[in-house]
């Protein structure tokens, strides 16, 4: 009689077993069905958060509003000044664009790094070549949307100004002059975005970018030899032609020459350390 028991028992326990063990397979199974591999983030998505990054900071709104600021402040005292010419208007006011952009490019490029929110970002997208492709092109675009705006506002500035001085304005603009200097403004934004994805330190990207003209200005009055080296490598005047609209072909080859230094190797470097570089 003894023996029942314990068979009985040891049949419970197998019954308990195997309930618990199907209970654990059904489980599993319905959790295999769960959690289902995420899909990558879309790529307009990526495009869409970047872009809303270049105003939601503090820096990129003051950086945004003073570029409004400048733009304006330069075709209206061009206009002052020179009287009302359009296509002078129109080229004063790269100097806030060929200045402002590019810091805000770098901000762009560096910010994940300064913020420790790189770790966040690459958790998200692993791919970090997708990201890195989402941070470039808003800035780029911003660019073009720059140019174009500061041609509408010298349209409008240029009226005024011939009213006010009682003036015949000068309506003629060279389409190509025109083109060159908006892909002079898109290139020096090219430039900043690889300089900074080089470093991934906002300083010392902003601090070589303000200081390389000055620099290559005193290479350019060391002779011979430095007008040649300025005239090939230093992007601010290999873009003197582009910008005037009258490019020839050993002005082509000058401007690939300092594109390949200051944006092709500088941003294929940086791509390369971002891709390996531990984030912590």
């Amino acid at each position: 009689m003894s023996g029942t028991p314990v068979t009985r028992s040891t049949a419970n326990a197998a019954a308990t077993s195997a309930v618990t063990a199907t209970g654990s397979e059904n489980t599993g199974s319905e959790n295999t069905g769960i959690h289902r591999p995420r899909t990558p983030i879309p790529f307009r998505r990526l495009l869409s958060v970047e872009t809303r990054k270049l105003f939601d900071t503090r820096g990129g709104k003051i950086i945004t509003a003073g570029l409004v600021v400048l733009v304006l402040a330069a075709v209206i005292g061009r206009g002052v000044v020179s009287g009302p010419r359009l296509q002078s208007m129109i080229g004063t006011s790269g100097i806030g664009l060929g200045t402002l952009l590019p810091i805000l490019a770098i901000l762009t490029m560096t910010g994940e790094w300064s913020h420790r929110t790189a770790l966040t970002t690459f958790a998200l997208v692993p791919r970090r070549g997708r990201a890195l492709a989402a941070k470039c092109l808003p800035p780029l675009i911003m660019a073009v949307a720059a140019s174009l705006l500061a041609m509408l506002v010298a349209v409008p500035v240029t009226a005024v100004v011939a009213g006010v001085q009682d003036v015949p304005a000068t309506w003629e603009v060279a389409p190509l002059a025109l083109l060159g200097w908006t892909g002079t403004n898109v290139l020096m934004v090219a430039a900043a975005l690889a300089l900074g994805t080089l470093l991934l330190n906002a300083p010392a990207a902003i601090v070589i970018y303000l200081l390389a003209p000055i620099l290559w200005s005193a290479v350019g009055r060391l002779g011979t030899t430095g007008r040649a080296l300025a005239g090939w490598l230093d992007l601010n005047t290999t873009t003197a032609p582009l910008t005037a609209g009258d490019m020839t072909g050993g002005d082509t080859a000058r401007l690939a020459v300092s594109v390949l230094l200051w944006i092709a190797v500088p941003m294929a470097a940086g791509v390369a350390r971002v891709i390996r570089k531990d984030v912590s």
